[in-house]
């Protein structure tokens, strides 16, 4: 057996802080994946941990891992 060797891939993270307490925590090049934390250390943490198996499930499927582009954040304002 050769010596596995581990890659690693940068996704970006989105924190939203909620109302109530802790983030809630996405990776939009990743639908579906997403976590929450109690804070902004615990929701990372708790998305790397997500984002893991999301890998993993494509990878085991045959599709390619999408790769993160430059985040480009902003505010919208909709009028209600």
């Amino acid at each position: 057996m050769g010596n596995a060797r581990s890659k690693s891939c940068s996704f970006v993270a989105v924190l939203i802080p909620q109302a109530e307490g802790g983030c809630f925590v996405q990776c939009p090049t990743l639908p579906g994946c997403y976590s929450q934390g109690e804070t902004a250390e615990e929701s990372l943490a708790n998305i790397r941990e997500a984002i893991k198996p999301t890998i993993e499930d494509l990878e085991a499927s045959g599709e390619m891992v999408p790769e993160s582009g430059a985040p480009i954040v902003t505010k919208v304002t909709v009028a209600a």
